[in-house]
């Protein structure tokens, strides 16, 4: 009942401009993305129509019908091959639906993000995709959950309700960490992603309840957060290198992480799988290329994005916005950067 009464008298430019302490022409520079509008003044209009729930019609009526066949993507790091092949799993499920997928890229900014959100709604997108930018609001959320249907992908934002398609991150982490530990390491380190981050926080106590179960200290100087990157492996593995006792083995963040970490191990003129073991996390394309072919928790990207895009089509055609989730499989996936091979060598 609360939702038809917000809607009982649409939101004018006139109720931003209050709001938003402008004139009502400001408002209409900013909608027309006029550049004699100032940046904090822009936000501040912005802001004012997120909180008011306005939603700009851009065209004429006989535009309306092929703005509501777009679903819009919006990815937080196209760079990483991970997201890029999640934005191909979801495209692959749109395909024969009807509807035209909307893709942007936020490189982890929320601006960015809000900036993509308010554009696609105003194009009449009739889903959202969304992967999180890192510090992503609840509330931000929720809104939008309010408004359009909506999954979230890959990471959750604690406090929302919307539909959610992940990959099972603390048992992924786990199995890496098993595994090392059966090829008898007992100094490993964790290197990668931010303590604010959901994700992170999955798969570190993934690493962590694998070595308490294997009775192996977790020392905090060795769970090197950086962010998700190749230059952040790299950086967060120089830092490890630098230890007087340097770890044996390293589970890290996810695979470009990985790939930066074994970078700077051959930087120090070490082997990769011999001197320290890499398990990275993802199983993109890149994992299998690289040399040495990482060994990494396999997720399948594409599947989840998949599975994304079928949970936003139901929610669309059906009318409902009935919350799903789904956690999907991680399977280890053993190749040369741990140093088994290397192992069963010596051992034979």
């Amino acid at each position: 009942m609360a939702r038809e009464g917000r809607k009982s008298r649409a939101v004018t430019i006139l109720d931003i401009a209050k709001s938003a302490g402008v004139s009502k022409s400001t408002v209409s520079l900013v909608l027309k993305r006029s550049p004699l509008v100032k940046e904090e003044t822009r936000q501040r209009v912005a802001g004012a129509m997120d909180a008011l729930g306005y939603v700009y019609n851009r065209g004429a009526a006989s535009l309306r019908r092929a703005r509501a066949d777009i679903v819009g993507m919006v990815i937080n790091d196209l760079s990483n091959p991970f997201f890029a092949e999640l934005a191909i799993g979801i495209e692959r499920a749109l395909q024969n639906s009807g509807f035209v997928p909307f893709i942007a890229n936020t490189a982890e900014s929320v601006v960015r993000q809000a900036e993509v959100v308010r554009s696609m709604r105003e194009h009449g997108a009739a889903g959202l995709i969304l992967c999180p930018a890192l510090d992503t609001d609840v509330a931000e959320i929720s809104r939008l959950e309010a408004r359009l249907p909506i999954v979230l992908a890959i990471r959750r934002i604690i406090g929302t309700r919307a539909s959610l398609v992940v990959s099972d991150n603390l048992a992924g982490a786990a199995r890496a960490t098993e595994h090392l530990i059966e090829l008898g390491h007992r100094d490993i380190a964790f290197v990668g992603g931010v303590g604010r981050m959901v994700v992170f926080q999955d798969r570190v106590a993934g690493f962590a309840g694998a070595m308490e179960k294997a009775r192996l200290a977790v020392e905090p100087a060795r769970t090197i957060e950086s962010m998700p990157t190749k230059d952040g492996g790299f950086d967060a593995m120089k830092r490890l290198l630098s230890l007087d006792r340097r770890p044996t083995a390293v589970v890290c963040f996810n695979d470009v992480v990985a790939i930066g970490a074994m970078l700077a191990i051959a930087r120090q003129g070490l082997t990769v799988g011999r001197d320290v073991a890499v398990v990275g996390f993802d199983d993109t394309a890149e994992a299998r290329h690289v040399s040495p072919a990482l060994t990494t928790v396999s997720v399948d990207a594409g599947s989840l994005g998949e599975r994304a895009a079928q949970m936003l089509l139901r929610q669309i055609n059906e009318g409902e916005r009935r919350l799903e989730s789904y956690v999907g499989e991680a399977r280890l996936v053993v190749r040369e950067s741990c140093g088994a091979d290397f192992k069963r060598r010596i051992a034979s």
